[in-house]
């Protein structure tokens, strides 16, 4: 016990949440979720507002931020994890976020000194290296916040110029991004004090909202989705007719499967796993439209007779995806992105056998690796010469990338790699 006041109860104080939550996230949990969790017991919209960005700042940036603090610390390597966090999330709020340097040195500096007794004498520390960092002399791939790996892989798709877009375009936030599947929902989102602009695909918008998603009206009735623009521009290259057969393979909790079916497809999703697949058909559900769901493994082809379009959204990296998901960064190896090549050709191939004679398949990862995209169509298109690659339809500025586009993660928009194959025999 350090004292008298020991069992008082600490007043709240939001850059303790911000702790809370990287500590989860480096334990292995994915921010996202995280988040939901501890905002969900925070009354106040500006605290609410806080966590989030400093939350995904940190993790966003750390690798540029961990290269900037790196000269001011002797030993980085032997700080606590939460003393280590303390730093990344202040020089966050000096650097990036632009707090006032004497807020965002003193709050922080005040966190360590209520943290834990054995932390407590690291606060001279923190405050002067708060007060001392800085952002300049970062360059190279660490300015970009990759691993070099990564960056590599990057340019190796993109070219040096769009990679270096793509990297800090996945650095800035976004906004809530929804696709509209009802002609009232704009009103009773604006009616629920929301500001409503139309998105960069036709059936998207970008919302800010007083309240939480779920509670919102057009939510509520079904009305909307969260999808961004561009899975929806994925939904736009299947080109689905009303009344068409549609195999939405690999199709998770059936966000892509519900823009086709409200296109007036006949929609048939097929998912690995039996609870993605229940969170699916109950989304779909709130949504009123109808979709049949098979609980497959899609290694192996499973009995259902060939379609004329075939969506096959495969598993990826992610990397495609940094913006609303950094964690990926600390996680994925190059070891993982050949598993996940190897499995993608497995997936590949079954789609084939499910595309019928003259049918379409479209290919899409949200990921902006070379074996995921382009050399992995090159490669299909060597076992299956059946097949044709053909310019994916999409309603988005896109980049070339071998037989497929990439979309680049500019503008609050994820990275995705897009092939449209047509089956000729």
């Amino acid at each position: 016990m350090s004292g008298p006041d020991a069992h008082e109860e600490r007043p709240f104080d939001a850059r303790v949440v911000v702790l809370h939550v990287l500590a989860r996230v480096r334990g292995g949990e994915r921010l996202a979720p995280t988040l939901r969790s501890e905002l969900a017991r925070i009354a106040e919209r500006h605290d609410r507002a806080y966590v989030t960005d400093v939350a995904y700042g940190v993790l966003r940036w750390e690798i540029a931020l961990d290269a900037a603090l790196r000269p001011r610390l002797d030993a980085p390597e032997r700080l606590p994890p939460r003393v280590r966090d303390v730093l990344l999330a202040g020089t966050y709020e000096r650097l990036v976020r632009a707090t006032p340097d004497h807020a965002a040195v003193h709050a922080w500096v005040d966190v360590v000194k209520r943290g834990p007794e054995r932390e407590q004498g690291l606060a001279g520390l923190v405050n002067a290296v708060l007060r001392r960092v800085e952002l300049g002399p970062v360059n190279g791939d660490e300015a970009l916040a990759l691993p070099g790996w990564l960056a590599d892989e990057f340019r190796a798709l993109l070219g040096a110029e769009h990679a270096t877009s793509a990297a800090r375009g996945m650095l800035e936030s976004e906004p809530l991004w929804l696709s509209v599947l009802g002609r009232e929902a704009t009103a009773l989102l604006e009616a629920d004090g929301a500001r409503v602009l139309a998105g960069p695909v036709p059936g998207s918008i970008a919302v800010r909202a007083p309240i939480p998603l779920p509670t919102l009206a057009a939510y509520r009735q079904g009305l909307v989705q969260a999808q961004n623009p561009a899975s929806l521009a994925v939904v736009h290259a299947c080109a689905v007719r009303r009344d068409e057969r549609v195999l939405d393979l690999c199709g998770g909790n059936a966000i892509k499967a519900a823009g086709l079916a409200a296109r007036g497809a006949r929609v048939t999703s097929v998912e690995l796993d039996a609870a993605i697949s229940e969170a699916g058909r109950r989304n779909l559900e709130r949504l009123g439209l109808q979709v049949e769901h098979v609980v497959a493994d899609l290694r192996h082809t499973p009995d259902l007779p060939p379609a004329p379009i075939v969506l096959l959204d495969a598993p990826c990296s992610g990397t495609g995806t940094l913006r609303g998901h950094p964690e990926i960064k600390a996680r994925v190896t190059p070891a993982a992105i050949e598993s996940l090549a190897r499995l993608q050709a497995r997936l590949l191939d079954t789609a084939a056998a499910l595309t019928e004679v003259g049918g379409k398949l479209v290919y899409a990862v949200c990921a902006l690796t070379t074996a995921e995209g382009p050399h992995q169509i090159d490669a299909f298109l060597r076992r299956h010469p059946d097949f044709v690659a053909e310019t994916p339809t999409l309603p988005l500025e896109t980049h070339p990338a071998g037989a497929g586009r990439v979309i680049l993660p500019t503008e609050g928009l994820d990275g995705f790699f897009v092939a449209s194959l047509r089956r000729s025999a």
